[in-house]
């Protein structure tokens, strides 16, 4: 039984947006263009939710059929029964993202995510690589700087005694340090704020241990077209990227100047246009 509601929009699109409560399928919003066959699948990263992707939609659903999917616990996706689940890991809660996928009945997608949703992607991409046409991960994250492992240790250490909101403040201040980043910091507090305290204890712990899976990708590239689109001024994250590329033939990298980790928010026209350049490029034989 699912339960949901459908509204109307301009042109040939309608917007459906449904929780099942049923079988528990994460909450998603679909944008149907009658014209396109393909779809894009976007995935939000740890404390926040679809909302993210607003500047991405009107040019994507365009050419593409667009998913917007809220990550167990985040936006629209509270359902009780995540109180319960104790299993927090990367491939679980990918397994999440498959299960709306195949309540859709879609059989294959181009996935686009940011910061910690790079993460699910990649892990898709390796455990689902016949459900991914190609992945286009912006602000990725493939591994912790020194400073960066710092903190998470410092953080998962205290996350039982400082108050959640003030910890994410501190990592999105020093991930996005910057005076022109204050736009980025600003939506994902205001996103984290949704979060439950706990919920948020178990994402962190979460992040905290995914190293072991951040070198696994490292040392075992894909086949899957992937293009990475990383900010100038994203200093904890832009220099394990760069090395990736160069290991890692396949893989495309475009730096966007004067831009910091949340790119998707920070200049979304040049990510709009980056990324759907390279989805447009798919169809050349160049990808083939």
């Amino acid at each position: 039984m699912v339960h949901g509601f459908i509204l109307p929009l301009p042109f040939d699109h309608q917007l459906f947006s449904r929780l099942s409560c049923y079988n528990h399928v994460l909450h998603y919003t679909e944008h149907i263009s009658t014209n396109a066959k393909e779809w894009v699948v976007f995935v939000h990263g740890a404390g926040g939710s679809s909302s993210i992707w607003f500047k991405q939609i009107r040019a994507f659903k365009e050419r593409f059929n667009v998913l917007l999917i809220d990550l167990r616990g985040h936006g629209k996706s509270k359902n009780p029964l995540y109180n319960r689940l104790k299993e927090y890991s990367f491939p679980v809660i990918g397994d999440e993202v498959i299960e709306v996928i195949d309540h859709l009945k879609i059989q294959q997608a181009h996935f686009v995510g940011i910061s910690l949703g790079t993460i699910i992607i990649r892990d898709l991409a390796e455990r689902h690589p016949e459900r991914v046409s190609s992945q286009i991960l912006g602000g990725a994250v493939m591994k912790l700087n020194t400073r960066g492992q710092i903190l998470m240790r410092m953080g998962n250490s205290l996350k039982s005694v400082i108050p959640y909101l003030i910890l994410y403040k501190l990592f999105a201040w020093v991930i996005m340090p910057k005076k022109s980043h204050r736009a980025s910091r600003n939506l994902f507090v205001r996103e984290a704020k949704k979060l439950y305290q706990n919920e948020f204890k178990r994402w962190f712990t979460l992040a905290a241990e995914v190293n072991p899976l951040l070198k696994f990708f490292r040392s075992q590239p894909t086949s899957i077209p992937t293009l990475y689109v990383m900010g100038s001024e994203d200093h904890m994250f832009l220099p394990s990227i760069r090395k990736l590329v160069e290991d890692h033939k396949e893989a495309i990298l475009h730096v966007i100047p004067r831009c910091g980790h949340v790119v998707n928010v920070e200049q979304a026209d040049q990510f709009n246009a980056i990324s759907l350049s390279f989805l447009t490029d798919m169809r050349r034989p160049t990808y083939a």
